[in-house]
């Protein structure tokens, strides 16, 4: 069985429930290796337009599972040397997987969101916090170190170098007031309604262009790691042009006239193609 559900929770809006409630949903290899493929596979769904990502139970993602985490798959005759970067890339390859998905990631946070929890909230696209929830970047306070699967990274470009080191160099716990004050999520609701909160959020993004949203997901992604703004407008420039090619346009011209909420269906504009002599 699984130890990540996924459900339709509306239209168009995948939920994706880590399921181990009774170990606060720390990730053990199961778990690990069941939310890559939940996202490998989502992704390939074309009528998925955002995804939910959510803990059962009492809590989002308590981070690694140090006393029930599995066996490594697949590492049969190999030393300890060749077995641990393995092992590691087992749970730092889901940041990656998230960041690639096509469709924007929402992270319904409530509880603890530690460790290895706290980095997959910090590789989703948008975070909305229950008043419960805690985030906490614990390998430091475990005797290894806050740098793990891309925290030294995403943090600092969340909520500014200043209170990056503050989080990783002394462990210490932000709720979720702060963490609001902080930028780290968008929003604060009560616990009861965090998941329809999500939901609410991903049915409004779903009204949207299904190819706008994922090229806007890239964009902002890749323009993290461009050189220059002369650059990221290149990047921005292409994407709209593409977006342009498609009756998008004008169909939320007809729709403003109608009065009516547009469809968008990025379907080509026909009035751009011109025949050439002879068709």
């Amino acid at each position: 069985m699984s130890t990540v559900l996924v459900e339709r929770a509306a239209p168009h809006v995948k939920l994706l429930r880590l399921d181990r409630p009774a170990r606060l949903n720390a990730m053990s290899v199961e778990l690990c290796l069941d939310l890559k493929a939940a996202l490998e596979e989502t992704g390939r769904d074309h009528d998925c337009r955002v995804i939910v990502l959510a803990g059962a139970g009492r809590a989002f993602c308590a981070g690694l599972d140090l006393k029930d985490h599995g066996a490594i798959p697949d590492v049969a005759g190999l030393t300890a040397p060749r077995i641990a970067p393995r092992a590691m890339r087992v749970y730092s390859q889901l940041v990656p997987a998230l960041r690639a998905t096509p469709q924007p990631v929402i992270a319904a946070v409530h509880g603890a969101a530690f460790g290895g929890g706290f980095c997959l909230c910090l590789a989703a696209d948008l975070r909305i916090a229950g008043e419960s929830a805690i985030f906490n970047s614990t390998g430091i306070v475990n005797g290894l170190t806050s740098t793990e699967l891309g925290a030294s990274w995403l943090l600092p470009r969340l909520i500014g170098a200043a209170n990056a080191n503050d989080v990783l160099l002394t462990g210490r716990r932000v709720d979720a007031r702060e963490a609001l004050r902080m930028g780290l999520v968008s929003r604060v609701v009560p616990d009861a309604e965090l998941l329809a909160e999500a939901v609410r959020t991903a049915e409004a993004m779903c009204r949207f262009s299904p190819y706008g949203l994922q090229m806007t997901k890239q964009v902002l992604w890749a323009n993290l790691e461009t050189p220059s703004l002369a650059a990221a407008i290149e990047l921005e420039d292409r994407n709209q042009l593409m977006l342009g090619m498609t009756d998008n346009l004008p169909e939320a011209i007809r729709s403003f006239d109608e009065a009516r909420e547009p469809v968008y269906t990025d379907e080509p504009r026909r009035d751009l193609y011109r025949p050439r002599d002879g068709d």
